[in-house]
């Protein structure tokens, strides 16, 4: 079935890029439609930051691209036409206040991101764009390497848009549950363009052993964590982390992940070392060490580490130091004393894994960034085809920084969309 109504801009996608990206394109006189494969729109951002919402970070745009690592320069343009003040006024006019936590991270002030969502949604209904849901879009109508219409599954069968631009804005691969299937992906190779390897990035690592089934629960914060490939450190994060029952994931650890996904990828060798007392070098930790055993000589050496460790992390001090549980601290010898000191600042983990992308809290690889005007959004391929979001080959560490490029591309693509028209 072909819809008469032909559309200026047609919009796939109803995340947080695609809101942003038809909102600002209808706020241009354009009329543009949203096209949703979920009944409803934003399903991820609903449960984003732990339902709480990282929006995005109280930081520099050289920031913002330093985290983004080797295609971070990518976004200059996008960051430099919406950045956190522009999305915090949006946010504030639409009845979202907005604070500054620990990190810079910025949360909504009502610490809920279905609300926020909400918000957005109101915000891109008053804009005058029109929402389809429950519309997959299948295929990418192309001519002369010109995008003129969109083909949608709808219940009742097959619907044609004609429309003269396309914006692309389906998400990447990861909570499948919430609509993001890796559809742009096809969509996109389709089009003409490449791919770059899709897998998963702020991901928990999987570990051998049984020590982190053990400790299955405990965060721990103020910490340090270093990944290690081949036996060479790769990278280093200080802050909270959490072990679960198949290994290591919290803050730091999903920010290391990245890394530690493509080194286990390559087959290489991947360890992450925890330091625990990261405040201290060995120098002073030891001096610490010495300190506490003179001022208790009398205790046993499990009563010692209380004030040491959490009490969960107690029996595997003692069971990877060897050092008897009952033995006075007067007769701990120099050694053991070393061995101690090294366990606090190196508790290793071997990786042997990471979970299954589906449990990813963003995709890494996507739509080339060579192949996609930085200053637009632009496909260099296909005239009137624009791509916005997490489909594109860019992602972060956690801190609301992959948010911020969601709306910051979305709103170029969406003013860029309009003057193409």
């Amino acid at each position: 079935m072909i819809n008469q109504n032909k559309y200026d801009v047609i919009v796939i996608g109803g995340g947080p890029a695609g809101i942003m990206a038809a909102g600002q394109a209808a706020l241009r006189g354009k009329k543009v439609l949203l096209l949703e494969k979920m009944e409803r729109l934003g399903r991820k951002l609903r449960i984003t930051g732990k339902g709480r919402c990282n929006l995005t970070n109280d930081t520099t745009i050289d920031d913002f691209i330093y985290h983004f690592g080797k295609n971070g320069r990518f976004l200059k343009p996008a960051l430099y036409s919406f950045f956190v003040n522009d999305l915090r006024e949006l946010l504030a006019q639409n009845g979202i206040a907005t604070i500054v936590e620990r990190g810079n991270r910025i949360f909504p002030e009502c610490e809920s991101a279905p609300l926020v969502t909400e918000a957005l949604i109101r915000w891109l209904e008053k804009t005058g764009s029109k929402i389809k849901t429950g519309s997959a879009v299948s295929r990418l109508n192309i001519i002369d390497r010109k995008i003129v219409g969109v083909e949608s599954l709808q219940s009742n069968g097959k619907e044609y848009f004609p429309t003269d631009a396309v914006i692309l804005a389906t998400g990447g691969k990861s909570y499948p549950r919430t609509g993001s299937t890796g559809d742009g992906y096809k969509l996109a190779l389709e089009a003409g363009h490449k791919i770059i390897n899709i897998r998963p990035a702020l991901i928990p690592l999987e570990t051998t052993g049984n020590t982190a089934r053990q400790l299955q629960g405990l965060s721990l914060k103020n910490v340090s964590a270093s990944l290690w490939k081949d036996g060479k450190k790769q990278a280093e994060e200080f802050g909270e982390m959490l072990f679960a029952h198949f290994g290591l994931t919290g803050p730091i650890i999903l920010t290391l992940s990245g890394q530690a996904v493509d080194a286990l990828d390559q087959k290489s060798i991947v360890e992450i070392s925890i330091d625990l007392k990261p405040a201290l070098d060995y120098q002073k930790l030891d001096a610490r060490l010495l300190r506490d055993f003179g001022e208790h000589s009398k205790q046993q050496f499990q009563t010692i580490l209380k004030s040491l460790l959490p009490s969960s992390l107690i029996p595997i001090c003692i069971d990877l130091t060897e050092i008897p549980s009952e033995k006075i601290v007067s007769d701990i010898t120099s050694k053991e004393r070393q061995t101690l000191r090294n366990w606090l600042k190196d508790l290793q983990f071997n990786i042997i894994g990471y979970r299954p992308i589906e449990e990813a809290i963003i995709t890494a690889g996507g739509i080339d960034v060579k192949e996609i005007q930085s200053k637009t959004m632009e496909s260099r391929l296909v005239s009137g085809l624009f791509f916005a979001g997490e489909v594109i080959d860019i992602d972060a560490d956690t801190g609301g920084y992959n948010l911020q490029a969601a709306f910051s591309t979305g709103f170029l693509a969406g003013i860029s969309a309009n003057k193409n028209i």
